[in-house]
């Protein structure tokens, strides 16, 4: 038996524990899978400290083999499988996979990619065997005794290469109950409960909806996936399913407040007991809005994949603090620094300073010198983002440093107009970054995408930003673009986005 799934196995073994849009599973019967991977694992030859590679999809099978490796002491790698092949091979590089799991939809990019990297990636299962071993099909053997995996997540990479982060919080190959005692520390924190049902509506191998999805799970909820998100599907499955608890970004409150008349009035939302949100900045009306129709279910963090949860925020709190992201959880600390890495009093903006208590920390794999850039000092590292602490503590938002748009010796935040903009009922989705300017350095422009049908003139939407902003910071050109690189975190995809505007340029800001 998978010792994880113990406790659910033995009180409620015949009650639902996964399920996706083509099947589902009992604890007992995802017990059976699991134990099947583990002896598929071990007959593979894979041991302790071994990389897995996952280019799969929301589906049962991924989460058999990632409880299969948290038992097995194997390290997960979790795969966007929006990437194109030579993409891939250089994570199963980089990350030195040993094994890969695929299944149908992305066997031709995984073959690509295993053909493309340079090492020899000997173990490859595909559950829909359409290019790889099936599962089924692997020998089996007796598996060692139950140790701790982990996962190693590769951040986005928007500016180069993506970064795997390698942090304290399993050891690798250790007793299997720190897995346990881990998850229920972490699960009593952030008010995860025990029992329920948590919905994945967002691509599992991002950091915060592999967090958001696994220790639910393993903390006896039942969990509900689906491939993609579409708004009115996940509202009517809300109720339908009686979803307790979720994982959601802004990008996806905004189409659910934007569903039809009809959609938004059949929606309950009875059984909601909390709502996390995160990774992008939300719009302040997008929010208010989202409180006022399904209640104060919503807890906002600040984490990045490097620190994990550094900061949390009630809807009550954030009623009162409205735009902050929370103030630092039990772990953490948040200080704010200047230029020359002095930390900044309440109310002075800089770079985010993170501290994890007891020494916890992270580096990036196969990669010193960008962990040696991302520490102010031994203690304190960031993930680029800037902002300001409050006299109560709660931490504000203002940009990312690199984002930043120096127009004239003049700071201006994209996030800041971007917000004006959505709030425009003709936008369905915005970003703002700056682009070469001979006299001022940069110019703001706006790229924009239209609500189907929908349309505005440059005029109305000067006279829309200049409502709510001064006028340096009001878009000085808008393109209208049919989709904005997003990263699954609802993020822009700044660099991508930047790029054909600076591109021939001898700078870059």
């Amino acid at each position: 038996m998978a010792e994880l799934l113990y406790p659910q196995v033995m009180e409620r073994g015949e009650e639902s524990a996964v399920a996706d849009e083509s099947a589902a599973l009992t604890w007992r019967e995802l017990d059976g899978r699991v134990d099947r991977w583990i002896a598929a694992f071990a007959g593979a030859g894979l041991g302790v400290g071994d990389r897995v590679a996952l280019v799969m999809g929301n589906r049962i099978e991924t989460y058999e083999a990632l409880l299969a490796c948290m038992h097995t002491g194997l390290v997960a790698v979790p795969v966007n499988w929006r990437l194109t092949p030579g993409e891939i091979a250089y994570i199963l590089d980089d990350a030195g996979a040993e094994c890969v799991i695929t299944e149908g939809l992305y066997a031709d990019a995984v073959r690509e990619a295993v053909a493309l990297a340079d090492r020899l990636v000997r173990v490859r299962i595909d559950v829909d065997g359409t290019c790889f071993q099936p599962l089924d099909s692997l020998v089996t053997a007796e598996p060692a005794p139950a140790s701790s995996g982990a996962v190693l997540l590769y951040t986005s990479g928007t500016s180069s290469r993506p970064k795997g982060v390698v942090n304290s919080r399993f050891t690798v190959g250790a007793p299997i109950e720190q897995v346990a005692k881990a998850t229920a520390k972490l699960c009593q924190g952030l008010g995860i409960p025990g029992r329920g049902r948590a919905l994945l509506a967002g691509p599992w191998y991002h950091s915060a909806q592999t967090f958001f999805s696994l220790y639910p799970l393993l903390n006896g909820c039942s969990l509900i996936m689906r491939r993609r998100f579409e708004a009115s599907e996940v509202l009517e499955l809300i109720d339908r399913e009686q979803v307790t608890i979720s994982h959601l970004v802004p990008i996806q409150f905004i189409r659910m407040l934007r569903a039809p008349a009809h959609v938004r009035e059949a929606f309950s939302g009875e059984s909601l007991l909390r709502i996390w949100h995160g990774g992008s900045p939300c719009p302040l009306d997008v929010k208010q809005a989202m409180i006022d129709w399904w209640g104060p279910v919503f807890t906002e963090y600040y984490a990045a994949t490097e620190s994990g949860i550094v900061t949390l925020i009630d809807s009550e709190s954030w009623l009162k603090k409205p735009g902050s992201v929370g103030r630092s959880v039990p772990s953490s600390e948040i200080v704010i620094v200047g230029p020359d890495g002095d930390e900044l009093p309440a109310g002075q903006e800089g770079r985010v300073g993170i501290r994890k208590r007891g020494g916890a920390g992270f580096h990036y794999h196969q990669a010193p010198g960008k962990t040696a850039s991302a520490f102010i000092t031994p203690e304190t590292f960031t993930v680029g983002d800037v902002g300001h602490l409050d006299a109560d503590g709660f931490l504000f938002l203002t940009a990312r440093s690199v984002e930043i748009i120096v127009s004239g010796a003049v700071n201006i935040y994209p996030a800041e107009v971007e917000a004006v903009l959505l709030a425009h009922p003709a936008i369905a989705d915005a970003a703002v970054l700056g682009v070469p300017d001979a006299e001022f350095g940069e110019q703001v422009k706006a790229v924009i995408r239209f609500e189907p049908g929908a349309g505005a003139s440059p005029q109305e939407l000067e006279r829309h930003c200049r409502a709510s902003l001064a006028g340096y910071k009001v878009p000085r050109s808008y393109d209208v673009v049919d989709e904005l690189p997003r990263e699954p975190t609802g993020k822009i995809a700044r660099a991508a986005l930047r790029e054909p505007y600076w591109s021939g340029e001898a700078r870059r800001i």
